[in-house]
């Protein structure tokens, strides 16, 4: 590896990140040890999930890689580099020291995940003075029945959750598209929230840089500025935005075509999109930024779903290559623009909205794919054949389930382990006296890549159950719950506030606090591109 991989100091990678070329910066730590404190431009991709991220993220081979973790002495770097490799990577690189190498540098390092994005939902709140309310103050508004909507701008399952009473889901992307069908007098107060604060900020500015007639303003706080003044969320609600009319969507194409003009946002015709697909040199990211359902129901081919207005929220999640082309799709542009128009305003340079949208050509149906290595294993065990095993012979199995510790926690295979693929070899050293052990995941597809790993060790037969515990509870089979059998420590996620299990009011005010805070952090920083 010594002579394929290089290795970069923080002073020339500083230097690459404030640069026009194409860079992909990933780390490789779980995304909790991630959230304790890596660079701003990094992007999370865990060791144990690099095979069913890294396509996607970043989908050309040949793009410069700089490889970072918490320090080099800890071997991820080394393990990640090796696997890249692996998969046709040719132009990699280790950050020297990993982020305690760039710490030492005099450099910033930050906590949290999705912090590009974060950071941008205050710079926003400063630049534009954002208008926003307190939970207090919108209760009094609902309390003396003031003619007023609340509109959710998260995706539907967290406000499925908890959401502030009579709230809507409108999803960010969505404000825009939906938001006259629901309030069509131009009276009526539109308040915007989220669960802390970026996407309320994004949320209320989209719809004042609309123009729209209503006033507007962002929750301060969110929902967990509601629950911290002492007032009972919703749970479980189900009330999602309509699909506009005819007169909300020409209100809604009027509004967005002056925030295109506004932001510089280009369009780019399909041909020439394919033309940039067909280019060796430069990475094209292509992003459907309607609904899932919408997705699902037809979509162009090689269109990735970036629904909801969470390209924004969560750019890393979705993008891993500095300065890249993207292209952007809906059906009549609103949504696409939109989104082009703050993504403009992060500092993207090359973001064009695809002219004619997804029907600018022949649609293809489902759900989002990743793309995974052609040499992935194929899973071979049933969960039938893995529901006799274990009833007729349960002695010598050892079932390892290898998904985030949060859903290992919610529901299990009765028995399973859990631990993270990254030290599934530190696991398997501790099983002497297995005759068969199955790997698990989610929908199977962790298992498989970790196949490789567990049979390279060759203690016993090792198998991989087809479909993973999603098709084992699909089939109403036995679950248990709860962090039961763990190896190791369960840093692979990085929790809500409200996910934590104890004194959640006081993660929730750090929280809060932490976001404020990001405006200052990012200035001394000073790799950012915030127009």
């Amino acid at each position: 590896m010594t002579q394929e991989v290089s290795e970069i100091s923080p002073q020339a990678l500083r230097s690459a990140l404030l640069g026009d070329e194409e860079l992909a910066l990933i780390d490789v730590r779980e995304q909790g040890a991630y959230s304790d404190a890596h660079l701003l431009f990094a992007t999370c991709v865990p060791l144990s999930r690099l095979e069913l991220l890294i396509f996607d993220l970043v989908p050309r081979q040949d793009v410069p890689v700089v490889v970072t973790s918490g320090n080099t002495a800890d071997g991820l770097t080394r393990r990640a580099a090796e696997r890249l490799l692996a998969l046709g990577y040719r132009n990699l690189a280790t950050l020297t020291g990993g982020s305690e190498g760039w710490a030492a540098a005099g450099f910033e390092l930050f906590s949290g995940v999705n912090v590009p994005s974060k950071a941008f939902g205050e710079f926003i709140e400063h630049r534009f003075d954002t208008p926003r309310l307190t939970a207090a103050e919108v209760r009094a508004m609902m309390d003396g029945n003031r003619n007023m909507v609340i509109v959710d701008s998260r995706p539907f399952d967290e406000y499925h959750r908890m959401n502030i009473p009579t709230a809507t889901d409108m999803p960010g992307a969505e404000l825009v598209y939906r938001i006259y069908d629901l309030a069509p007098d131009p009276e009526t107060f539109v308040v915007v929230n989220c669960a802390g604060r970026t996407r309320s900020i994004i949320g209320a500015q989209s719809l004042i840089n609309a123009g729209i007639p209503n006033p507007v303003a962002a929750l301060k706080d969110g929902t967990m500025g509601w629950h911290l003044a002492g007032f009972e969320l919703e749970r479980g609600a189900t009330r999602e935005a309509p699909a506009p009319g005819a007169a909300g969507r020409e209100k809604a194409k009027s509004w967005a075509a002056g925030v295109g003009a506004r932001f510089g946002v280009e369009s780019v015709p399909f041909d020439e999109v394919t033309r940039w697909q067909e280019d060796p040199d430069r990475t094209t990211f292509l992003l459907d930024v309607r609904s899932p359902a919408e997705y699902a129901a037809g979509h162009l081919p090689g269109f990735r779903n970036a629904p909801g207005g969470q390209l924004v929220q969560a750019t890393d999640e979705f993008v891993g290559v500095r300065n890249a082309r993207l292209v952007l799709a809906d059906d009549i542009g609103v949504r696409a623009t939109m989104t082009a128009s703050w993504l403009i305003q992060m500092g993207w340079q090359n973001v064009r909205v695809l002219e004619g949208g997804v029907n600018a050509g022949p649609q293809t149906t489902g759900p989002w794919e990743p793309r995974l290595p052609e040499s992935l294993p194929e899973a071979t065990l049933p969960p039938q054949g893995l529901a006799e095993r274990m009833q007729v012979s349960p002695a010598g199995l050892t079932i390892i389930d290898l998904d985030l510790s949060t859903r290992y926690e919610r529901a299990h295979i009765p028995g399973a382990i859990w631990c993270v693929r990254a030290r599934l070899e530190e696991a398997l050293a501790q099983i002497t006296d297995s005759e068969l052990i199955v790997l698990t995941s989610a929908d199977g597809r962790l298992a498989r890549a970790a196949l490789s790993d567990a049979r390279a060790q060759g203690t016993c037969e090792v198998a991989a159950l087809v479909g993973g515990t999603d098709r084992w509870l699909a089939e109403y089979r036995p679950s248990s719950t709860g962090l039961e059998h763990t190896v190791g420590p369960t840093d692979d996620v990085w929790y809500k506030p409200y996910d934590h299990r104890g004194d959640q009011e006081r993660f929730m005010q750090d929280y809060l606090s932490w976001e404020v805070a990001l405006v200052e952090q990012i200035e001394r920083d000073g790799t950012t591109r915030f127009r």
